[in-house]
Parts: C-alpha cells; structure tokens; sequence
C-alpha cells in the first residue's frame, strides 16, 4: 500500500480488526520511510447489482438512494438512523440472495417495506404512497385498512 503522504511503495500494518459488520477489514497502517500513520479499508469485491426501473432504464443499485427515500418517511419519527441504514443493508442482502445480476425498483420496494412494516406504521405509509402511487384516497385509504388488520392478525 502507498503511503499518502510521500508515494512510498511498503508501508506496514500495524494493526486490523473487522469492521462493517465483518463484511470488511480496517487496517491500521504506518509508513516506515516517514513514519505517517493511515488506515485502510478491506472489502470483497461484488458484482455490480442493476435496477430495472419502471421506465425501462437501467442503473447501478445505490443504497443512498434507497436511504434517502427511508429517511424522507421516517422524517420526524422516532426511529434512528442507524436503523434505516440497517434496513438498506438488509435490502441489498436479500437482493444478491437472488442471484440475479438486475433486479426491478418494484422488488427493492417491497423488500424495502417489509422491513418497514415492523419498524413504524407512518414510516411504512410514507414510503408505500410513495411507492406504490396511490392515485386516490380510496388506495390509500385500502392500504391503511390492510395495516390495521395485519396488526391485529399479529396481535391475535
């Protein structure tokens, strides 16, 4: 690894520990040739997962963009950003279970909700009217008499 302070070629580690959930490794560097210390982060390398949007298009799965969308729902809500970024983690997760190379926005959604559902009812309202388009208030009106049902199927 090259150091980023003088460009030396043979810089050594000093100390590593997993990191991200032990899906990386955080090395701690140190440059012998100027004595700068730097850390560096291990992943392993994944194929780039496509979204099929509902125009045609095609793009890169970005997990921002999914979070942005959760955090615009979950606004004003009691509910951590940590736990959002730990639903988007669990989106793209179930995404590569797929073992497919392209996916569509309307999988991302539903994956999306589903976790959704068991953090908060408003969060889970806001991105669903989203993402589903609800085009009248008898949609949404529908969707919310699912809700309650469904919790108290879950309650019983």
């Amino acid at each position: 690894m090259q150091c980023p302070s003088c460009q030396y070629n043979d810089t050594r580690v000093v100390d590593s520990r997993p990191a991200d959930d032990g899906r990386a490794i955080r090395r701690r560097r140190e440059c012998p040739h100027c004595g700068t210390r730097f850390t560096t982060f291990e992943r392993l390398e994944t194929t780039p997962l496509f979204v099929i949007k509902n125009d045609g298009s095609r793009e890169e799965f970005n997990g921002d963009k999914l979070l942005r969308g959760l955090v615009r729902a979950a606004e004003k809500r009691p509910i951590k950003s940590d736990r959002l970024m730990l639903v988007v983690g669990q989106v793209e997760k179930d995404l590569r279970k797929l073992g497919e190379s392209e996916v569509t926005s309307q999988i991302i959604g539903e994956y999306a909700l589903k976790y959704l559902s068991d953090i908060d009812d408003i969060a889970y309202i806001r991105f669903s009217s989203v993402y589903k388009h609800f085009d009248s208030v008898e949609i949404f009106l529908k969707e919310l008499q699912d809700i309650v049902i469904d919790k108290e199927d879950k309650e019983s």
